[in-house]
């Protein structure tokens, strides 16, 4: 798998390459913005690891600008401690984010998790359930008709809220099955991605239902919805 990292700090980067390299990943750099971006669109990589402060361009205008054309998984790297970065990163259609400092392994498993989920899975049929379509051949989503543009962890969250439509969801599950963690409490990737996929899917707000305390369901049918 070819990995980008986009990050300005070159004894960092030295040290990521020799690791990531170590468990198999191809690894290349950008060390400035605006490099970075014609890399991530056009560098035919499996996945870009973005730092949020860079010269030239800095991470959250590389995302902004990378999103309307392209779908790779992107994976933060944010200040610790800062949180706002890490909403806004989700906000614009990161995948993850992780606090520097941080092991290298757990940016190893975080890498993996994502790609796991972006493995070729045998054709399914098509799930049509309240108004949603969704191909997983395709990976298309439509909204009574029309399409939708989804994120590639937008797109996997749905497929499992549809395929377990009329049933709850926990978090954890979610969590587990996205990233192959639990979540914690100061974890928002999951609302946030919920939060993106009811602003786009929704005209009527009862297709996403959260149950207090409990996780996610995806309604059956309007009624179900306005329960």
């Amino acid at each position: 798998m070819r990995i980008l990292v986009i990050d300005d700090d070159v004894e960092l980067a030295g040290l990521l390459k020799q690791f990531l390299q170590r468990e198999g990943f191809t690894v290349e750099f950008a060390h400035e913005g605006r490099a970075g971006l014609e890399l991530a669109l056009h560098g035919q990589f499996d996945l870009v690891v973005l730092d949020v402060m860079l010269p030239g361009m800095d991470g959250f205008e590389i995302l902004r600008r990378l999103r309307p054309q392209s779908r790779i998984p992107v994976l933060m790297l944010t200040a610790r401690g800062e949180d706002v970065d890490r909403i806004v990163g989700l906000e614009l259609g990161a995948d993850d984010y992780l606090a520097k400092p941080f092991n290298p392994r757990e940016l190893a498993a975080r890498i993996r998790a994502i790609l796991r989920r972006m493995e070729s899975k045998p054709a399914t049929n098509r799930i049509e359930v309240n108004g949603v379509t969704l191909d997983p051949g395709s990976r298309e989503v439509l909204r009574n008709g029309k399409p939708v543009e989804v994120t590639t962890i937008e797109f996997d969250i749905l497929e499992h809220l549809m395929r377990a439509a009329g049933r709850v969801l926990s978090r954890d599950a979610l969590m587990e099955a996205m990233y192959n963690r639990k979540a914690t409490a100061f974890d928002r990737s999951m609302d946030m991605h919920i939060s993106h996929l009811r602003r786009k899917l929704e005209t009527d707000g009862t297709l996403i239902k959260t149950v207090r305390g409990v996780g996610y369901q995806f309604c059956r049918s309007s009624e179900e919805g306005a329960e």
